[in-house]
Order: structure tokens, then C-alpha cells, then sequence
């Protein structure tokens, strides 16, 4: 690491007010409001308590004053006249001070026991600053603490009489932790009681919820969709915001399941349409078939140009013959009608398309990589090899010569059956990969058709592995593109019987 440089250990997740749950905000913010609340009262309450016992001691400290006044006006004795202290009706902590010019005459504070006791010179001096006749006003003295004092004029000086404020100090501190504590308490219980209230209060919205949440896990995409899940009575009320919603959720609904319903009232049409259709076109083609062969024979006996156009009308007679048989086996798909459930032997099938895709692409690269035992799964063995063939067609067909094409069967971590057909091509252009298994997709714009191509071999590909109850995907980028089919497998105690198949490799290993 370099030096200077600081590890790090992850990505932070910031806390988002907004991946908060309903519920979660709305106790949140009545804590949070209460608090305030609770905060405010606490704060007015100090304040006017604090403002009622400065008042309170402003009048005390105002008779103490008049006291110390009368008293400290009485002859002199001694010549310096008589001690503020010892005004009757003193209480202890009262500090008094009398001046005669700039001069401290006498200086002291009354005790527990009534005693008077002296200042320093600091704390005379911070009295010595206080005006004459004016109102009480707060000082600090040192050692002694905040003190509300007052002084008023006699002749040749003036006397300073002050009361501490300890005591209302320690009197705001224990209400403050008494509101601190009532508050505390308060809060936490309208927590508890305000969750309580609000998952009860919340839970029309919980059931609403769970209907929109069972709607979004139906495949509404093909087939008859029966849509029959509705939010109950109860929380339609439209009286409610929650039952505003949930009225609306059912209105919404009832319009998806009259379109769902008129959507497969027409696919229904369009699949019986072109399932009649590919049927009445099998004879006619089947007649023009039989013609051009019968005119090929005499093809000596014609001109060139005669017999080219025979040829042409075979070979594209032949080529929308497969065309038809492709429609109207996705149209038997679509309808859903069952196809044969015996037992295949997947790995003797994969061997077998892999030769014959050998014998069609000589001028590829075929490998073959097949499990020690073989894998057995129940379905229809022709149309799984129709899978297999257009797989290893669609290699065959769009990618260069010698491409390397990989075809590998093994069972997955689940028990899975998974065959995977690889090669080393160009790949699929990335806008076009999503568009894969739909029907008449196209890879590769410019390719001729007398290649034999619909664009139909993945769509078919894909319905007869779902027929299965198993999974196709496509992974690709340029140098690798993998087609992987996953078809649940036969286990032992299924199996009627088994018969053992040889792997051979097919095709020479570069």
C-alpha cells in the first residue's frame, strides 16, 4: 500500500430517510414530534419558573435592603455607625456591605448559624461596582457564586445587600432532570403505544399490499390468466385513503383482467388461424413438391431455363414446407398440448446431433464433452433433438468456418440436467441479444435465405424446453457465445430401465 494511502474496507451505506417503511416514518415523526413538544414545554416551563423565583427574591431581596437601610441609618455608636448584618430579621446567606465614600466600612455575609463572616478585597471590590438605587441586578462573586444584589443611598455612602441564588439554581436543576425524565418516559411510551397503533391502524394497508403483491407473482404475460385476486370489501371504503386505494387497485384490476381476457380470446384466434392455416397449406405444397420432382425427372427433355425454374420452385417449395411445419408446431405449443413423456437418454441424443452436425459443417470444429454416466430425463425425444439441431444450426449458421462449436452435457449443482452449446463466433450484438428466443428474430441481417432459415429455431428451441419444464438463456460477447439449456433430470428410483451409451467424440480434436 502506498504511503499516505488509506485501506479501504468496503462501501459505506449512507442512512436514506427514504428506505424507511410507512410505518417506521409515522412513529418516527410523532417521537419526533413529541419530543419537540415535550422540548418547547420543558424550555417555556424553565424559563417561567426561573422569571417567578427571580421575582420571588427581587421581593426578598427588596424588604433585606429596607432592612439593612433603616438599620444602618440609626446613630453611630462608635463612630462608624451601626453593621447592616445585624438588622433583625436577616436571613443566612444575606451579604451586606456598607461604603462611606470609597471606603468599606463594614463587609460580611451571614452564615448557617447566623454569624457574620468576611469577604476578600476581590469580592468588596465587585460590590463596590454596583450603582446606588437602582434595581437588583445578577453578579458573580468569586467563591461565593451568582448573587442578586441591590444598593441603596444613605447619607455620607451606601449599603449593598445582596441574596445567593444557589438556591434557585438547585431548585431549576431538579425540575429540569424531573422534566427531563417525565419526558423521557413519555416519549418512549408514546413510542410502544404510537407503533402499536399505527401497524394496527396500517394493517388495511398490509392487506392491500399482499393483494397487489400476489397479483405481481402471476405470469400475466401468455396463456389464460384467470385474475380473480381482489382486495376484500372491508378495505374499499371509500371513506378511507386506504380504502381509496384499495377501490382503486380493484377497478384497475377488473380492467387488466377484461384486457387479459380479450388478449387471449384473440391470440387464441390468431393460434387457431395459423394452426388451420399451416394444415391446409401441407397438401397444396405437397402437391407443388410432387409436380417440380415429377417435372425434375424430364429435366434433359426441357430447356435450361425451364429446368433452372423447377429446381428453383423444389428448393423454395421444400424450404416454406419446413416454414409451415415450424408454425404449426408452435402453434401445438401454444395451445398446450402435451408431448410424449418417455424416458431419452440426453447423452446418446447429444451425441448423435453433434454427428450430424458434422456431417452438415465440415468446415467447423466439433467437440463433444459428455458425462462418465449417462444423464436420462423424460420427454419427447424427437423434439428434444429439434432443440439440440437448431442449436448447433444456429452455430453452424452465424459463425465463420472454422469456428470452434462446444457442445458439453453435465448435471448442475441441483441435480439438474445442463447442456450448454458454445463456439468461439463473432457473438450476438448486444441490442439483439433480448430479442434471441422471439419468433422471426434475426442475428444476422444479411445472410442469404436460401441457407434454410425462418427465424424460428430459438423460438421453437425455447417453447419445446419450457413444454419441458426446463430453462434456455443465452450469454454472449465477442469470442463466446453460449446457449444453456437446463432440464430437470430422471433420478435412479424413476428410471424403468437404463441402458448404457458410449461417448464417442465426434469430429477431430484441435
Amino acid at each position: 500500500m502506498a504511503p499516505g494511502s488509506v485501506p479501504t474496507t468496503g462501501p459505506r451505506r449512507s442512512f436514506r430517510p427514504g428506505r424507511l417503511s410507512l410505518r417506521a416514518k409515522l412513529t418516527g415523526s410523532m417521537v419526533l414530534l413529541l419530543a419537540f413538544v415535550c422540548l418547547v414545554i420543558g424550555v417555556a416551563s424553565e424559563v417561567a419558573l426561573r422569571s417567578f423565583l427571580t421575582r420571588q427574591i427581587d421581593d426578598q431581596l427588596s424588604a433585606a435592603s429596607a432592612r439593612a437601610h433603616d438599620f444602618a441609618n440609626r446613630p453611630p455608636e462608635d463612630g462608624f455607625g451601626p453593621d447592616p448584618l445585624d438588622a433583625p430579621g436577616q436571613a443566612s446567606g444575606t451579604l451586606s456591605v456598607r461604603f462611606s465614600g470609597d471606603r468599606v466600612l463594614y463587609a460580611g455575609i451571614l452564615t448557617v448559624q447566623g454569624l457574620p463572616q468576611g469577604l476578600s478585597a476581590e469580592q468588596e471590590y465587585g460590590l463596590f461596582a454596583v450603582p446606588a438605587d437602582r434595581p437588583p441586578m445578577t453578579i458573580t462573586l468569586g467563591g461565593l457564586g451568582e448573587y442578586r444584589v441591590q444598593a441603596v443611598s444613605i447619607p455620607g455612602g451606601a449599603v449593598v445587600t445582596g441574596l445567593p441564588l444557589g438556591p434557585m439554581q438547585d431548585t431549576l436543576t431538579t425540575v429540569r432532570w424531573i422534566l427531563f425524565g417525565v419526558a423521557l418516559a413519555g416519549v418512549a411510551g408514546a413510542g410502544f403505544l404510537g407503533a402499536f397503533a399505527v401497524r394496527r391502524t396500517l394493517r388495511p394497508l398490509d392487506r392491500v399490499a399482499a393483494t397487489a403483491g400476489r397479483v405481481s407473482a402471476m405470469r400475466l404475460d401468455r396463456g389464460h390468466v384467470a385474475l380473480s385476486v381482489r382486495v376484500p370489501e372491508i378495505d374499499t371504503d371509500p371513506r378511507t385513503e386506504v380504502g381509496q386505494v384499495g377501490s382503486a387497485l380493484n377497478l384497475m384490476l377488473g380492467h387488466i383482467s377484461r384486457a387479459l381476457e380479450a388478449r387471449h380470446a384473440s391470440e387464441t384466434r390468431v393460434r387457431r388461424f395459423v394452426a388451420d392455416a399451416s394444415h391446409e397449406l401441407r397438401t397444396p405444397l405437397a402437391a407443388i413438391r410432387g409436380y417440380a420432382e415429377l417435372a425434375g425427372r424430364g429435366s434433359a427433355l426441357v430447356p435450361p431455363d425451364v429446368a433452372r425454374s423447377m429446381s428453383r420452385i423444389q428448393s423454395e417449395a421444400a424450404r416454406m414446407t419446413t416454414l409451415v411445419e415450424d408454425l404449426l408446431l408452435l402453434a401445438r405449443l401454444d395451445a398446450g398440448r402435451p408431448l410424449e413423456a418417455a424416458e431419452v437418454d440426453l447423452t446418446r441424443l447429444t451425441a448423435d446431433a453433434v454427428a450430424d452436425a458434422h456431417v452438415a459443417g465440415p468446415d467447423h470444429r466439433w467437440q463433444l464433452r459428455l458425462p462418465p454416466e449417462s444423464v436420462f430425463v423424460r420427454g419427447d425425444v424427437q423434439r428434444l433433438h429439434q432443440v439440440l439441431a437448431n442449436l448447433l444450426s444456429n452455430a453452424r449458421t452465424h459463425t465463420p468456418p472454422d469456428t470452434t462449436v462446444i457442445t458439453a452435457l453435465s448435471r448442475s449443482h441441483n441435480g439438474s440436467a445442463v447442456l450448454t452449446v458454445t463456439d468461439n463466433g463473432p457473438g450476438i450484438a448486444p441490442e439483439l441479444l433480448p430479442a434471441v428466443f422471439e419468433r422471426f428474430a434475426r442475428g444476422d441481417t444479411s445472410r442469404s435465405r436460401t441457407a434454410g432459415s425462418t427465424g424460428l429455431g430459438m423460438a421453437i428451441a425455447s417453447a419445446i424446453v419450457v413444454a419441458h419444464h426446463g430453462t434456455i438463456e443465452v450469454h454472449s460477447r465477442p469470442g463466446h457465445t453460449e446457449f444453456a439449456v437446463h432440464l430437470p433430470v430422471i433420478g435412479s428410483s424413476q428410471r424403468v430401465h437404463s441402458f448404457g451409451t458410449t461417448t464417442p467424440q465426434v469430429g477431430p480434436r484441435r
